[in-house]
């Protein structure tokens, strides 16, 4: 069963370009600005809404049917829905999954998050597509004038990161086969529970730090490498975590996943750009340019790392297949290894975990 136009109130959402989509309001009674994208996922729709690299944006599924096992306490990414918005073709209303506890409904109504269903979400899909980013606003309100101003005026904010991070140090306590050799500390970016988890397995203590980590506490602190997670927005608005990060290369091993892997190509001298709709998915292929292996890959970025400007200590080691822009790279002699792609795949294939026992 799906949801009927006259058992729910009205939603709309209106465009930077002045576009209005006319739907069925699923969620919050609310009005909330973001920065539309899409994901081309077709499951893991409460991974998508949990994982921090989404804050500030809204969210369209290209997948039609959303909602359809509902929602299990064991499938969250964050303590919290980040998404602004959510839009669906069509949201199912009585869901069917012995895990779950919950419609998605409920879900996004009781964390205060506005959904819209019943529209094209083909056609909105293919706008963005051919557009590129925009900024959006879903309201459960008529689209007035003010409104059209308010959407005007809306900023993606800078300090993004600053807001999905944690605010103190803290050790995530792991299974009994921790060792003093895998002693990781990890900037925490707005990173996915499903990394920690991946880390857990192979028996790593993982130390989760803030953004405004300085490198002397890191290096004075015996840990074997620092890993950088991923998040979301523009990669040069970090500009504590790119300083500490310059400071720490060469000097202890690096990681950098998503966002992390961004910040380390601007801390060694390279530059980042926008894509025009980002990567968004779970089924972008990637290959590794040693093995000529292509791996099917979960992706959650808007931002990508710009190959020319990259020095030549460093090595690329990954390309997406679909428009040749940098997947990973990694540098022997400064023991540096990054990855654009999401190897936690959460959700996603698991072609990419392998990256993790690599590292």
């Amino acid at each position: 069963m799906f949801w009927r136009v006259e058992k729910s109130m009205k939603a709309y959402i209106l465009l930077e370009d002045g576009t209005i989509f006319e739907g069925i309001s699923c969620g919050a009674d609310k009005t909330a600005f973001g920065e539309i994208c899409f994901n081309t996922g077709m499951t893991g729709y409460q991974e998508i809404l949990t994982d921090p690299s989404y804050a500030g944006q809204t969210v369209v599924m290209t997948y039609p049917l959303i909602g359809n096992y509902g929602i299990s306490d064991e499938d969250v990414e964050s303590n919290r829905i980040q998404v602004q918005g959510f839009i669906v073709k069509e949201l199912c209303e009585l869901e069917n999954n012995w895990k779950s506890t919950k419609n998605l409904s409920d879900y996004l109504k009781e964390q205060n998050i506005p959904c819209i269903s019943g529209i094209d979400t083909r056609m909105l899909t293919k706008k963005i597509r051919t557009m590129g980013a925009m900024n959006c606003v879903i309201t459960t309100q008529e689209v007035t004038e003010e409104l059209k101003e308010q959407l005007k005026q809306h900023k993606f904010p800078s300090d993004v990161v600053k807001q999905v991070s944690c605010t103190d140090s803290h050790v995530v306590l792991q299974t009994p086969q921790n060792n003093k050799e895998k002693k990781i500390a990890l900037i925490d970016l707005g990173v996915k529970n499903g990394i920690i988890k991946h880390l857990s397995k192979l028996g790593c203590e993982v130390h989760v730090f803030p953004i405004n980590i300085d490198a002397k506490t890191l290096l004075n602190s015996e840990f074997n490498a620092v890993l950088l997670s991923n998040g979301p927005g523009d990669p040069q608005d970090v500009k504590e975590t790119i300083q500490t990060t310059r400071e720490l290369i060469g000097k202890i091993p690096l990681y950098g996943i998503c966002l992390g892997h961004q910040i380390l190509a601007i801390a060694l001298g390279a530059n980042t750009y926008k894509l025009k709709f980002g990567h968004r998915g779970s089924n972008h292929p990637v290959i590794d340019l040693r093995t000529n292996k292509v791996y099917m890959t979960a992706q959650n970025h808007g931002y990508a790392v710009s190959k020319e400007d990259l020095p030549d200590t460093i090595q690329i080691t990954h390309l997406n297949v679909n428009d040749d822009t940098v997947e990973g790279f990694c540098s022997s002699k400064l023991n540096i290894n990054t990855v654009q792609f999401h190897p936690e795949a959460g959700p996603g294939p698991l072609d990419a975990n392998i990256i993790f026992s690599e590292w």
